[in-house]
């Protein structure tokens, strides 16, 4: 357990600066940048979901080179890619060096974000991961309470290019260091005792159905995510709650991203993924059609802001241990990146696809029943994924690694 610890000492302080700098950072710099800059919403905003794309893209190759080098080597080159990206991002003056430096920070995201560190953690640790993936993620849930004030306090101190610069150096001096104190990542034997066959390669993995199926599932449930993400207070609003209201009901969701998290390490640590998922699925159709059934009233606002984030706060941990249970640890990054590449291009498309429809049709009612829809595909891909494990003797093992 002093290992586990010590690997979580590593990635909770690089997960909370990365996902700080590279993710939260910009909703708040994003403006700004349109200020100073004169440019379009269109190129500010499109070369940021670019980033996302990329991301999307690199996540498959990202997962051969962790399931081949470790974290050590991978995830500290992506800090020396983030801190040089920040730079360029900081120093930007053309539209062209502009979109040059989300570019570079796409492909850093995929290397030391989320993705990453799972694969990280899977490696070393195998079976025993999952613990170590819940704990992780409780403290980098934090991210966004720690960020969003302090690019506030840089910004209105120093403006949009230092705090950039800022940022660039936390990469250099924390990030760098600790990802290179991951050591030599030696890898840990892919024994569970729920899983009964050996681990699969990506290229077996991408032959079972069960792989798309949930791969389906992840990216519809990150289309609904992407879109509330930016748009929740607008729609919110569009039911007739004041300015006030929204926001104030909308911090909810972090609090409660957090309080699934510790519910998960505590009351459901004993629990399989799979069934962890059932619900952390099931939860996002309830949430909408409680807006939808009762969006004028504010508990029905609370109740799903409190659901939603409760699913999505514990989603994040399904994401990173369910790959495993299904599919082994031999092959976990090439597999998990495979997987969290359409989620990753979804997450990119989500705020455009939400801004058309509300420029189009104006209604938070449609927009809501299109988000519902989503998300009860994302349910309808989950279960038939966890059906689509093979019968072994007669009978469908409760977890096991699955047959090509």
């Amino acid at each position: 357990m002093k290992a586990q610890w010590r690997t979580i000492g590593i990635l909770a302080p690089t997960q909370i600066i990365s996902w700080g700098s590279l993710y939260y950072a910009f909703s708040i710099l994003g403006p700004r940048i349109r200020e100073e800059m004169g440019w379009g919403t269109e190129l500010v905003f499109g070369a940021y979901s670019w980033s996302l794309l990329v991301a999307g893209l690199a996540a498959t190759p990202v997962g051969i080179l962790l399931d081949r080098h470790g974290g050590r080597r991978i995830m500290g080159a992506g800090s020396v890619l983030c801190g040089i990206g920040l730079i360029a991002l900081g120093a930007g003056r053309t539209p062209l060096a502009y979109l040059s430096a989300w570019t570079a920070l796409g492909l850093a995201m995929g290397m030391t974000l989320y993705e990453a560190a799972f694969a990280t953690i899977n490696r070393r640790y195998a079976g025993e991961g999952r613990q170590v993936i819940s704990t992780l993620t409780l403290f980098a849930g934090f991210a966004s309470t720690l960020f969003w004030p302090l690019t506030q306090a840089l910004d209105a101190t120093w403006g949009w290019r230092a705090t950039y610069f800022w940022y660039a150096a936390l990469q250099f001096l924390v990030c760098l260091p600790l990802h290179l104190l991951l050591g030599g990542d030696t890898v840990r034997p892919a024994v569970a005792p729920r899983l009964g066959n050996r681990s699969h390669t990506l290229a077996e993995a991408l032959r079972h159905p069960a792989f798309w199926k949930l791969t389906a599932a992840f990216a519809a449930h990150t289309l609904v995510f992407a879109v509330l993400s930016v748009h929740l207070i607008p729609l919110l609003q569009g039911l007739g709650h004041s300015a006030r209201l929204a926001v104030l009901m909308s911090m909810l969701i972090g609090p409660m991203q957090v309080a699934g998290r510790v519910l998960e390490r505590t009351v459901g640590r004993a629990a399989a993924p799979e069934l962890v998922g059932k619900y952390c699925f099931a939860a996002l159709p309830a949430a909408l059609a409680s807006v939808l059934l009762f969006g004028t009233q504010a508990w029905a606002i609370a109740g799903f802001c409190i659901l939603y984030g409760l699913s999505n706060g514990v989603l994040t941990i399904v994401r990173g241990t369910l790959p495993q249970a299904l599919f082994g640890s031999a092959n976990y990054g090439a597999i998990s990146g495979a997987m969290a590449g359409p989620s990753l291009v979804a997450k990119a498309a989500g705020p455009v696809v939400g801004a058309m429809l509300l420029a189009r049709h104006g209604t938070p009612e449609l927009v809501l029943v299109l988000l519902f829809a989503a998300a009860a595909v994302s349910v309808c891909f989950y279960f038939a994924a966890v059906r689509a494990q093979p019968a072994i003797n007669g009978k469908r093992p409760a977890s096991g690694a699955l047959d090509p």
